[in-house]
């Protein structure tokens, strides 16, 4: 297991995960942007039935509730977008640290995007669901790194899996190793709680789960 992290770390690094992480973070700020761009012209369009002194206020509330909300949603959009090529991070892992080994399968486009739609939805979901725990202490913390790190950890072992064999097959092989992907997705969920570095979570995790995968196969084989 330790290897496993110690490999998908010194992968970041590398050209072909930095360009995966240019073209997300890209597509991310363009979505943003437009967001920003979109919401300020139907915040000025609605405003103009208000008084002066009103439009300066709803400018800077919506200003200022755009850049927190905005804020919490690039690593999430950045973890959707990332998702999308997922697929193409795992080849790289496996041409360079498994040459010998049978290539995966990547996942239709089409599967790739509600596979990460939904993955990127449940995170959101389950993290909004947990903010109450935020007053808490002592209990927040790691009941944020639990359930991520089951969730983080199932998703991404399964996405890689499914390079390799059918979903149920996948998830009987992510039964059996559970304690592995319980594991890893504990060092997930601690790069995703940590700012601005947490986009770099797709990349890793991707990375991290294509070696869990491997061990668990090569322990399957013995």
């Amino acid at each position: 297991m330790l290897n496993a992290v110690l490999f998908a770390l010194r992968d970041i690094p590398t050209p072909p995960f930095r360009a995966v992480l240019l073209k997300s973070i890209g597509l991310t700020l363009a979505l943003l942007a437009v967001v920003w761009i979109g919401t300020f012209a139907a915040a000025e369009h609605f405003a103009t039935a208000l008084p002066e002194d009103w439009r300066t206020a709803v400018d800077w509330l919506v200003g200022l509730v755009l850049f927190v909300g905005l804020g919490f949603l690039v690593a999430p959009v950045a973890a959707l977008f990332a998702g999308l090529y997922a697929d193409e991070v795992a080849e790289v892992v496996e041409r360079t640290r498994y040459p010998a080994d049978r290539p995966g399968v990547s996942q239709p486009l089409m599967t790739s995007l509600i596979l990460a739609l939904r993955f990127t939805a449940l995170v959101v979901l389950v993290n909004i669901a947990m903010l109450p725990l935020l007053f808490l202490p002592g209990l927040n913390v790691p009941v944020f790194l639990v359930v991520n790190a089951y969730l983080l950890g199932r998703e991404y072992f399964e996405q890689v899996a499914m390079r390799f064999r059918s979903p149920e097959a996948a998830r009987a092989l992510r039964g059996v190793h559970s304690g592995k992907v319980m594991l890893g997705g504990l060092s997930i969920a601690l790069l995703l709680a940590i700012p601005i570095v947490n986009i770099l979570t797709p990349l890793y995790a991707t990375a991290l789960m294509v070696h869990i995968v491997k061990l668990a196969e090569r322990q399957e084989r013995v």
